[in-house]
């Protein structure tokens, strides 16, 4: 149990990556140990999609950003919200599938999320190094395309794995007070604990960067929060059979 908490409490995002390839039948394990965690209803709405390294793997990496790992980590990953599957299943019986719903996109969404941490949680374990590629969003348009996503399937987002090359800090998190409540939402003294935290924070970023970033969590968020964050994204999950009532 105690190397469980300290192998999760030492969780970094991991950008640069050795050549050493990652063992398929590893891989495989790890899906499946995705496939092992709690699922809404016993949906099961996750949908992986392996990219091998080549032309899309370099478009994915464009339209994500920029964010070169993509093309150059040993293994690239695709995770989608897939209510497609529950189309098929309503077939199966002649039934009418009610979707649209908001709560089916939260299911889904969160399915994959619960999916794709047992898989970081293994791949840590066996001393592989992860990155969370959000900006696939950037792009899901593009995305859908390159990868054939049909109706009721969505790409969430990437999830790059390999042998670290770096050995980055572990970035703080928010004081245990700020997060865990008992009883009732009480966030009275959170203003003082994140200014407190929000020293750590920019010192993190000082020693990361060699003095070349010098910003705290609350700048960081404020900044943040007053830009658009991908107004996108709505029409596009309409498009695709979500969130329309």
């Amino acid at each position: 149990m105690t190397d469980i908490v300290q192998l999760l409490q030492h969780h970094r995002s991991i950008r640069k990556f050795t050549d050493q390839p990652v063992a398929q039948d590893r891989l495989e394990a790890y899906i499946q140990a995705g496939q092992a965690a709690a699922t809404s209803s016993f949906i099961q709405a996750t949908t992986v999609i392996q990219i091998s390294a080549g032309a899309t793997r370099d478009q994915l990496a464009e339209w994500a950003g920029g964010q070169a790992y993509v093309s150059t980590s040993p293994v690239f990953l695709v995770f989608c919200a897939d209510m497609r599957r529950h189309q098929l299943a309503c077939d199966l019986h002649q039934a009418e599938m009610l979707s649209g719903y908001t709560e089916q996109f939260m299911t889904a969404t969160i399915d994959v999320a619960l999916f794709a941490q047992n898989v970081v949680a293994c791949a840590e374990a066996d001393g592989l190094g992860i990155c969370y590629i959000g900006g696939l969003r950037n792009n899901p348009d593009k995305v859908s395309s390159a990868l054939e996503l049909p109706e009721l399937v969505y790409p969430v987002f990437g999830l790059c794995l390999g042998y670290p090359d770096q050995n980055p800090e572990v970035k703080p998190r928010l004081p245990l007070s700020v997060v865990l409540k008992q009883d009732r939402y009480d966030d009275s003294a959170d203003a003082d604990l994140i200014r407190d935290y929000d020293t750590g924070v920019r010192r993190y970023y000082e020693t990361r960067t060699g003095g070349n970033k010098s910003m705290t969590w609350s700048e960081q968020i404020s900044g943040m929060l007053k830009k658009e964050a991908r107004p996108h994204m709505l029409p596009f999950l309409q498009q695709r059979g979500f969130l329309k009532r």
